[in-house]
């Protein structure tokens, strides 16, 4: 794996742990729920040598602060970290891609801030509004965590803090094919010193709660609107997302410019096939790098 040099940026009044190589146009990386930041190293290496790449913990998540309220996991609010973070760095315009709550923060960013990514990967999501209103009793079963973790505190807190491990193993099992043994030990070992940092299990939870309560309003009053760069959807061949919905085609109002593509796997198709992951990424992405 090239080697990422690991730092903290005090920005937007938070404190966010990021890892960055590489040389190039510079391409944020975001993770989603229950990882962290170390998701992306087996792609560094296939990516560093055409781009700078960041990659952050989240707000609440991995090494980076975890605010107390509802109101601060809001997609909107994380987004607004990533924007800072780039300006910290010095890069007015990024390409940007996002797993999963990562990838619900760059749907997020770009159409806060529609001039400043270059294109734009969302890696198995439907919109988050689309998740919350067209909620059938298949997609409830698949992703009932959505609404457990939304509920009122500290009740699922409570739960989750008597068997963390059983219960994250869980999730990183429940959502699409997926075994423990398709996370290298390396990255399953960080994923769970995040899930273990103060605070995280509560920060977890209202991320959860935010959405629906906070970012389901947000993607309301910007329902006639479109992300305007380029935009790519991947999403795993063999997720619970691509066997319930037409994962495309739930995009299809919302991106102006798409390109979509299956990867093999299950929703965690980055962990279980990183190579054909970062070469999707790869190829749009370069595609699109003398758009900025």
């Amino acid at each position: 794996m090239t080697q990422s040099s690991a730092q903290q940026a005090a920005v937007n009044g938070q404190t966010i742990a990021y890892d960055i190589a590489g040389n190039g146009p510079p391409l944020l990386l975001l993770h989603g729920y229950p990882q962290c930041r170390a998701l992306w190293r087996p792609v560094f290496p296939l990516l560093t040598d055409a781009f700078t790449v960041i990659a952050p913990d989240l707000r609440g998540y991995g090494d980076s602060s975890m605010p107390d309220s509802v109101e601060a996991m809001s997609f909107r609010a994380m987004a607004e970290d990533m924007l800072a973070l780039m300006d910290h760095l010095g890069f007015g315009r990024f390409h940007l891609a996002g797993h999963d709550r990562g990838a619900r923060v760059s749907h997020r960013l770009a159409l806060d801030a529609p001039d400043r990514p270059v294109a734009v990967s969302l890696l198995d999501i439907v919109p988050t509004h689309h998740l919350l209103s067209h909620c059938t009793q298949e997609v409830a079963r698949a992703y009932y965590h959505w609404f457990f973790l939304a509920q009122p505190a500290p009740f699922p807190e409570t739960l989750i803090g008597h068997d963390p491990q059983t219960y994250f193993e869980r999730c990183l099992l429940g959502f699409g094919k997926a075994a423990l043994s398709d996370f290298d030990p390396e990255l399953l070992a960080e994923y769970r010193r995040a899930w273990a940092q103060p605070g995280a299990i509560r920060a977890g939870c209202n991320d959860y709660r935010a959405a629906i309560d906070v970012d389901f309003h947000h993607d309301a009053a910007d329902l006639g609107r479109r992300v305007e760069c380029p935009a790519q959807v991947l999403y795993g061949a063999e997720g619970a997302m691509a066997r319930l919905m037409d994962v495309p085609a739930t995009w299809a109002d919302r991106l102006a410019r798409m390109e979509a593509q299956a990867i093999p796997g299950g929703h965690f198709f980055p962990d279980q096939s990183p190579r054909e992951t970062a070469e999707a990424l790869r190829a749009f992405h370069l595609k699109h790098a003398g758009d900025g």
